[in-house]
C-alpha cells in the first residue's frame, strides 16, 4: 500500500502518519522523538483559547515548539466563537503550520464547560467557532470529532459537513462516543462514512496499535491519514513501522531493550533540558512505566521509579535490570 503525501491547506505532509494530541503526553520532547522516528505531523497538548487571552503563563510553555519537529498542529479548545477566534489570531505567528480544534476531549472538567467533545451536542454552534477561526487566521485549520456525544447521537457526518462548509482543511475522526471514551472498540466504519460524505482530507483514529492494524484502517474506511495517539506512548518507534509495513508489506524487527534504554535516556535528558531537572524527572516517571511494560522487572521498577527525583535516581533504577554496557 503506497501511503500518498497529505496536504492539509497549504501545508504538505510527507508521511500521513499523525501523532495525535494527548494532555500530558505530548509536550515538546515526546514530540521530537516522534518526529525523529517518522510521525509526518505531530500536535501539541491541547491549549484553552480562555488561557491564552488571559496571557496564562503556563499555556505559553505548552505552545513552545522545536526546530526539528516540524510540521507541528497546535491544538486549541473553547465554546465562544469569538473567544476561540481571537486566541487563535494572538497566537498566529507562533511557529506551527497548523490550528488544530478540539471537538474530541471527553474530560468532564472540559465538557461540563461545554468544551471539547460536548460541541458534538451543539454542530450549529461548533460550526460558528471554526467559521470565526477560519475567517480570523491565514494558517489551515483543522478539527478533531469524535463519532457522537453517545450511542443516542451519532452525528459524526453531520458535524464534518458543517465543519466543511464552515471552511476547515481536514478532519480527524476517532471512532469512539463521548460516553464510551477509551473503552470498548472503535468504530471504523463511521471514519468511512464521514470520508465518503466531504471531500477534505479525512484522517482515522482509534485502535490503531500496530502498523498493521494502521493500513488495514486505511484500506477499509479510505482514510488520508491515520492518527496514532495511546499506541505511541513509550513506543514513539510505532510511526516508522507503520510507514514500512505500508510500504513494504513487511514488519520491522521489534525494538530491542537496548534501544527502549537508550530512548529512555534520550526522553529524560530533553525533559531536564527543557523542563528543569525537577518536573522533567517526576514527568518522566509515567513514560518509564510505559516504557518498560512488559519487561522482566518491570513492576517493581514501575513501583520504585514513583521515589526517583533525579537523573542519577532514574538511571540507578534502570542500571539494577538491564545489562551494564546497555546504559553509557
Amino acid at each position: 500500500m503506497n501511503i500518498r503525501p497529505l496536504k492539509i491547506g497549504n501545508v504538505t505532509i510527507e508521511h500521513p502518519v499523525i501523532l495525535g494530541p494527548m494532555a500530558g503526553v505530548t509536550d515538546l520532547p515526546f514530540r521530537v522523538l516522534c518526529h525523529e522516528q517518522g510521525a509526518g505531523l505531530v500536535c501539541t497538548e491541547m491549549v484553552s483559547a480562555k488561557a491564552i487571552l488571559y496571557k496564562n503563563r503556563n499555556t505559553a510553555a505548552l505552545m513552545e515548539t522545536d526546530p526539528t519537529e516540524h510540521p507541528v498542529s497546535l491544538q486549541l479548545f473553547g465554546s465562544d466563537p469569538d473567544s476561540v477566534a481571537e486566541a487563535a489570531a494572538m497566537i498566529e505567528d507562533r511557529p506551527f503550520e497548523i490550528l488544530d480544534f478540539n471537538m474530541g476531549c471527553p474530560v468532564p472538567k472540559v465538557v461540563n464547560n461545554r468544551e471539547g467533545s460536548a460541541l458534538m451536542k451543539d454542530p450549529v454552534r461548533a460550526a460558528a467557532i471554526l467559521s470565526a477561526v477560519v475567517k480570523k487566521i491565514r494558517k489551515p485549520v483543522t478539527v478533531k470529532i469524535r463519532k457522537g456525544f453517545n450511542l443516542e447521537s451519532v452525528n459524526a457526518v453531520e458535524v464534518a459537513k458543517r465543519l466543511e462548509d464552515a471552511g476547515v482543511s481536514a478532519i480527524a475522526v476517532h471512532g469512539r462516543t463521548r460516553e464510551q471514551y477509551y473503552s470498548g472498540e472503535a468504530d471504523w466504519n463511521i471514519i468511512r462514512q464521514v470520508k465518503e460524505a466531504v471531500s477534505i482530507p479525512v484522517i482515522g483514529n482509534g485502535d490503531v496499535d500496530s502498523p498493521r492494524k494502521a493500513v488495514k484502517m486505511m484500506r477499509e474506511t479510505g482514510a488520508d491519514g491515520v492518527m496514532i495517539a495511546r499506541a505511541a506512548r513509550g513506543n514513539p518507534w510505532i510511526f516508522n513501522q507503520v510507514i514500512h509495513y505500508a510500504e513494504t508489506g513487511e514488519e520491522l524487527p521489534k525494538v530491542t531493550p537496548e534501544e527502549v534504554y537508550s530512548m529512555i535516556l534520550r526522553q529524560m535528558d530533553l525533559m531536564i533540558q527543557y523542563k528543569g531537572e525537577y518536573t522533567g524527572i517526576r514527568e518522566m516517571r509515567k513514560h518509564i512505566s510505559w516504557y518498560t511494560a512488559g519487561f522482566p522487572n518491570s513492576a517493581s521498577l514501575r513501583r520504585r521509579i514513583n521515589e526517583a527525583s533525579t537523573r542519577d535516581d532514574i538511571y540507578r533504577l534502570l542500571k539494577e535490570i538491564l545489562p551494564h554496557e546497555t546504559l553509557k
